[in-house]
């Protein structure tokens, strides 16, 4: 057996290249946010325009400027493809593992970095996150370089901390604004406060090099793009993307208090509940500097998008560095072998019979668009997901019967979950969801079709379509694309192109 004490850093790398790197291409850029941040990418490569982001020829002011940049060079190395636009994220979640490893190690042990990077790696919202063609994977990576190097600041003393700490919010603010700013900028300050260092933070927070740092890097686009869209820029990106989302739910994206409760649960498997185990020393991690800085990271986050008028998923993210490094640092004391086998065998299960259940429950699905896809789950859930999903079924029951050292285990689940979300799930999803709108998108670009379509709920269709769709009154002639819910609007029309749910319609009198 693979001495793996040893080869801690080999078994890593192996991870990464099967959680981050290889499956790039695997599936079609997924609605609505990886093909809005693609198309706008590919919109800026066209126009050439670097300084400001359109959607379908529209202002878009949802996120500031880098991880466009950094898709745009993708793209220009590597061609307009799926793989490119995800690469960026792909090698900034690498590198989010990679600190937290070396962090880790440097101080608690070799032992719990290992487990940390496992987890990160394996745990279900990062390996959709950290190749996801959108902003939080870099995201995440400068805001936990930034509470790193602030820490280290705090323990050392040594300006190069505060320089750097300066320069990775800056670097976040470039990316997704004002949130890279305030969670150091509010963790940092409870927890001197705590220490009662109060004044060594103001310190801090007034370093005048670091203010240096962080004006040079981090405001010149935002000044240039105010002097080219003035105040639609300052209502559309600051009030309308950032203040209103805490302040009131927005796009329909609501939820109640324990709404991340139940994120967490999902989103951190397969070792979710190690986490939970976790929290039962919370009276010993606050007697530790650093572990009640942790604590004091993920309780902030947690807490202020609990309440938080607009809830997204991946909101909760933000606050996950800590959660691994505090699970992994007690991991086998706390490790519940059996009854964590136990819940990932029920819930393989599950997806096993997925489409089963799904069909089964079709006749009390009250969304229309909804019944379509159900209709249709077996072009998406075929036969290659069920063999995948019962070949991972059976590791599981194998590791339940078979005693394998705490390490090993762990091991072993990390790569067959990974395995399972990124070959099995995730495939059998886009080609349900979104390879019809890719196929869509392509016919209509092979036969030169001008395309109308009145809604912004899959930009993935332009980028495959290399070009802009109208949202104008569709009339005789034109060349709609829509889902088949959507054709009781139509009178009369051709069908050029129809699969799971979604067509292309010609108008006709």
């Amino acid at each position: 057996m693979l001495k793996i004490r040893e080869n801690d850093l080999l078994i890593l790398f192996v991870l990464a290249l099967i959680a981050n790197f290889l499956p790039l291409g695997i599936t079609p850029l997924f609605d609505l946010d990886e093909g809005a941040f693609s198309e706008a990418t590919r919109e800026m490569l066209v126009s050439k325009n670097y300084i400001t982001t359109y959607l379908n020829g529209e202002l878009r002011f949802d996120k500031p400027i880098l991880i466009y940049w950094l898709e745009l060079l993708s793209v220009k190395i590597f061609g307009v493809h799926t793989f490119s636009f995800r690469l960026p994220s792909a090698i900034a979640g690498t590198l989010w593992v990679l600190f937290t490893y070396f962090f880790t190690k440097k101080y608690f042990d070799k032992k719990s970095a290992f487990y940390a990077a496992l987890f990160m790696l394996s745990a279900l919202q990062i390996t959709i996150i950290s190749k996801a063609a959108i902003a939080d994977a870099l995201l995440n990576l400068f805001i936990a370089l930034s509470m790193f190097c602030f820490y280290g600041y705090y323990k050392e003393r040594k300006k190069h901390y505060l320089y750097t700490t300066f320069l990775f919010i800056a670097l976040g603010f470039l990316t997704k604004g004002p949130v890279a700013i305030m969670i150091p900028f509010v963790v940092s300050f409870i927890f001197l406060l705590y220490k009662k260092e109060f004044g060594f933070w103001l310190k801090s927070i007034f370093n005048p090099i670091g203010l240096l740092i962080f004006i040079v890097v981090g405001l010149p686009w935002y000044i240039l793009e105010y002097q080219e869209q003035g105040s639609l820029f300052i209502d559309g990106f600051f009030f309308k993307h950032n203040l209103s989302r805490f302040g009131s739910s927005m796009e329909n994206h609501s939820g109640k208090f324990y709404y991340y409760v139940i994120v967490l649960l999902i989103g951190l498997m397969p070792f979710s509940l190690m986490f939970f185990k976790s929290l039962t020393h919370v009276k010993k991690f606050i007697k530790d500097d650093l572990t009640l800085f942790l604590l004091i990271w993920f309780g902030f986050v947690f807490l202020f998008f609990s309440f938080s008028g607009t809830k997204l998923p991946h909101y909760i993210i933000y606050g996950y560095t800590p959660v691994f490094i505090l699970v992994a640092i007690g991991f086998e004391k706390n490790f519940m072998r059996q009854t964590l086998l136990l819940v990932l065998i029920f819930f393989t299960m599950f997806l096993l019979f997925f489409p089963e259940i799904a069909v089964a429950i079709k006749s009390i699905v009250h969304d229309k668009f909804a019944v379509v896809l159900i209709e249709n789950v077996y072009s998406g859930f075929g036969w290659f997901y069920h063999v995948s999903v019962l070949a991972l079924l059976g590791i599981f029951i194998w590791l339940y019967k078979k005693e394998l050292s705490i390490k090993h285990t762990a091991v072993v689940i990390a790569f067959t979950f990974t395995i399972l979300v990124n070959y099995a799930i995730l495939p059998a999803y886009g080609k349900l969801m979104q390879l019809p709108i890719k196929k869509a998108a392509l016919f209509a670009k092979e036969q030169g079709y001008h395309v109308k379509m009145h809604t912004r709920q899959f930009p993935s269709f332009n980028v495959y379509y290399q070009g802009l769709t109208s949202k104008e009154k569709a009339k005789e002639g034109d060349v709609v694309f829509c889902k088949v819910t959507s054709l009781d609007r139509y009178k009369k029309y051709e069908t050029l192109y129809k699969e799971n749910g979604f067509t292309l319609i010609r108008i006709e009198k």
